[in-house]
């Protein structure tokens, strides 16, 4: 993770995080008074997503720092709640939504870590069951370099019994997770794909293998792990691809430590296609049998769907008859046709689950 440029918000200049960031970048610092200038500099670029994943912008969040997963209707979401430290990624996924999502993109991170710590400790004293992440607006372990944000999010779950964190990644920067004191309230989560869309569409992202061996790692720590093989892509071979991925996964993880698997085939936003497009001439991603969904995102034809998911979940399966394996923002056809029933049948897909962290993280529901 590397930062050619750095702006400060003039209101968090004297802030113990900052100086601790920039303690560990070694380049030059502005202070600034507003977004305005980058928003400005960036819209000279020719790439200005590029552009912003090269600076960091230390700022405080104004707002909330948890909000609910923005899942839309007619779709089933799983109830997850983001944390939200920062936004964007210094990672450069071809499918990523941030590219279209934030305008213009910038790596932000939000220094106000006393009020973060008030809002959570109020949050988990006070709410019930919650399955909490800090990998929904950027990747969750990019800052480790140079912050110890993840480290007192796993000592403040650690103290509880109600709630998990999962910090989810495409990184291998796990080493300053070993020897806390999570009580396994902290799981350790990698997004999966074939080797051929890590090589095409995901750069600056760490192997395959690379990312299992770190799940190893964090199991040997006594975490619990997950993993979520979205977006799928479905290109000719990808079956046999993703069973190889599935293979692997399972030498490396004990069945009975992975908290859930995630499935969820490519979708997007219009608007992203022409970014990717332009900044990934080689990539063919965008190019499959894709319709408009019900969120007005473009999706596989869902016959195509429903078989890549039968054919992965029946791998999975096949290793762990017990694993808790879930859809990401699917419809209750999609669950029948593959899973033979349907989360409201089970008691919705937030109480499955919660009853898989249960077991696994030892929450008390």
């Amino acid at each position: 993770m590397t930062f050619s440029s750095v702006y400060i918000h003039r209101d968090v200049r004297e802030s113990p995080v900052v100086k601790q960031i920039l303690s560990q970048v070694d380049v030059p610092f502005d202070v600034v008074d507003g977004l305005q200038s980058l928003y400005d500099q960036l819209a000279r670029e020719n790439d200005p997503i590029q552009r912003g994943k090269e600076i960091l912008f230390l700022t405080e969040n104004k707002g909330k720092f948890i909000k609910d997963c923005p899942g839309t209707q007619s779709y089933t979401c799983c109830g997850y709640k983001i944390l939200h430290i920062g936004t964007f990624c210094i990672m450069d996924c071809a499918y990523c939504i941030l590219q279209s999502y934030f305008h213009p993109p910038l790596c932000q991170f939000f220094v106000n870590h006393d009020d973060l710590f008030a809002e959570l400790e109020s949050h988990l004293s006070t709410r019930g069951v919650s399955r909490i992440g800090t990998g929904e607006f950027t990747d969750s372990l990019i800052w480790e370099k140079y912050t110890d944000l993840n480290r007192r999010l796993v000592r403040s779950f650690g103290r509880q019994f109600r709630s998990i964190l999962e910090l989810k990644t495409k990184t291998v920067s796990v080493a300053q997770l070993e020897g806390l004191d999570h009580q396994r309230k902290t799981i350790l989560s990698w997004s999966l794909n074939t080797p051929k869309v890590v090589k095409t569409e995901e750069r600056g992202t760490a192997a395959i293998t690379a990312r299992l061996q770190a799940a190893e790692l964090c199991q040997s720590w006594g975490y619990p792990v997950a993993f979520h093989f979205d977006p799928i892509v479905i290109y000719d071979g990808c079956e046999s691809a993703y069973e190889k991925v599935i293979h692997q996964m399972f030498q490396h993880v004990s069945a009975e430590n992975i908290v859930w698997i995630s499935l969820g085939t490519f979708r997007f936003m219009p608007q992203l296609k022409p970014i990717v497009q332009q900044r990934f001439p080689e990539s063919t991603i965008v190019y499959g049998e894709f319709i408009r969904g019900l969120d007005n995102k473009m999706r596989y034809f869902k016959p195509l769907r429903i078989k890549m998911y039968q054919h992965m979940a029946t791998m999975i399966r096949d290793y762990a008859p017990d694993a808790t394996v879930y859809f990401c923002m699917e419809d209750d056809d999609v669950w029948e046709k593959v899973m033979g029933f349907k989360p409201s049948d089970r008691g919705g897909l937030p109480a499955i689950l919660d009853q898989s962290a249960a077991r696994h993280c030892g929450l008390k529901i």
